[in-house]
C-alpha cells in the first residue's frame, strides 16, 4: 500500500474525515502516508531554493546583475510558498482554509452508481472521455460548465453524468481598481449550496490510468453578485431536485434544464478578502 501521485491534492478536511480511522483505516493510513511525503518534498525543496537565494545574495554583493536579482526573487517568493504549505501540512487542528476547493484539487461529490447513491472523491477540472491529457492545460477553464454550452461542449455529460457537490459558500475573484480581489460569497439563509455538477470517467488508452473528474455547472449571476462585479456563479439545486439531477436518464433536456432554471433561491452576502 503506498501513495503512487503526489500531484493529487485533497482538502485537509478530507483527511480528517479518515484521520482517526473509524470510517476506513486503510484510507486513513494513505493520507498520513501522502503528508509525510508531502512534507519531505517540500523540505527537500526548502533546502534547494535557500542554497539559491544564497547563491544569488553572494553574487550581488559582488557584481549585482539582472539575473541574480530576479533568482532571488523568486527563491524568496518560492520559499515562502513552500513554508505555507508546510505550516498547512504540519498542522492538525482544524481551520477554515483547510476545506476550500480550489481547480484541479479534489473534492467528494454525490452520484448515482449501480443503483446507489455513492460519495466519491474526484478532480475539480473536467477532462470528457477521449480528449487528451494536454486538454486540461490547453483548456484552464473546464472546472465550471457554461449552462449555455450544456448542450454543445458538455452534451457528453449533460443528461448522463450528472453529480452534486455540497458547499457552505463559493469564492470569486473579481477585478477592482485594476487589481484582483477575491470575494467570499454566503448564502442567506446561511444553508448547504447543493452544486449542479457533470462528472466524466476518462481513462488513458496506452497505461489504462483513470481519472474521476468535474465540473460545477455556471449560470447568469443574481443582481447582488453582479453587483459586487461577477458575471457568473455556480446553480445551486432545490433539494427537492435533487434526486431527478442525479438520475437523468430518460428525462428529457427541457427537464433537465427546467431544474436548473428552478434553483435554490438565495440572497449572496460577501466579503472582500485580504490581499
Amino acid at each position: 500500500m503506498r501513495v503512487v501521485d503526489s500531484t493529487v491534492h485533497i482538502p485537509h478536511a478530507v483527511d480528517q474525515w479518515f484521520e482517526a480511522g473509524a470510517l476506513d483505516p486503510t484510507i486513513a493510513a494513505l493520507a498520513k502516508q501522502y503528508r509525510a511525503a508531502e512534507i519531505s518534498k517540500l523540505e527537500r525543496e526548502l533546502f534547494a531554493l535557500r542554497k539559491r537565494r544564497a547563491d544569488a545574495e553572494r553574487t550581488l554583493a559582488t557584481r549585482p546583475t539582472k539575473a541574480a536579482t530576479e533568482s532571488k526573487r523568486i527563491a524568496i517568493d518560492k520559499i515562502a510558498r513552500a513554508l505555507w504549505r508546510l505550516e498547512q501540512l504540519r498542522e492538525h487542528e482544524p481551520r477554515p482554509a483547510d476545506t476550500r476547493i480550489f481547480p484541479q484539487h479534489y473534492a467528494p461529490i454525490a452520484l448515482e452508481a449501480g443503483g446507489r447513491r455513492v460519495l466519491r472523491l474526484a478532480r475539480y477540472h473536467c477532462r470528457r472521455p477521449g480528449d487528451p491529457a494536454s486538454v486540461d492545460r490547453k483548456w484552464p477553464g473546464l472546472y465550471n460548465a457554461r449552462r449555455d454550452n450544456l448542450e454543445r461542449f458538455w452534451r457528453g455529460q449533460f443528461g448522463t453524468t450528472h453529480a452534486v457537490l455540497v458547499v457552505e459558500s463559493f469564492f470569486e475573484n473579481v477585478q477592482r481598481d485594476g487589481h484582483n480581489q477575491v470575494l467570499h460569497f454566503t448564502p442567506r439563509p446561511h444553508e448547504p449550496m447543493l452544486v449542479a455538477c457533470l462528472y466524466a470517467e476518462w481513462m488513458d488508452p496506452r497505461s489504462g490510468q483513470q481519472l474521476l473528474s468535474f465540473a460545477a455547472i455556471t449560470d447568469e449571476p443574481p443582481a447582488e453578485v453582479a453587483a459586487a462585479g461577477h458575471d457568473r456563479m455556480i446553480v445551486s439545486l432545490k433539494p427537492e431536485h435533487v434526486d431527478a439531477w442525479l438520475t437523468p436518464a430518460g428525462r428529457s433536456v427541457e427537464d433537465l434544464q427546467a431544474i436548473l432554471s428552478d434553483r435554490q433561491p438565495s440572497y449572496y452576502e460577501y466579503e472582500a478578502l485580504a490581499a
